[in-house]
């Protein structure tokens, strides 16, 4: 089996930085709301880097 190690340590400290500020967002759906905005924006940012980095 293959696994991508960028993608885990890029989803790992994206998931970070959120869990940090997490409680200080507001309320559930609010934070499920940010969760959701920043997973689409790191899955689209991931291939861009990616292509930067060479890989």
């Amino acid at each position: 089996m293959n696994f991508d190690s960028t993608a885990i340590v890029w989803y790992a400290a994206i998931c970070g930085i959120l869990a940090a500020f997490a409680p200080q967002i507001g309320g559930r759906v609010v934070r499920l709301t940010i969760g959701a905005v920043v997973g689409i924006v790191a899955a689209s940012v991931l291939p861009i880097i990616k292509g930067i980095m060479g890989y």
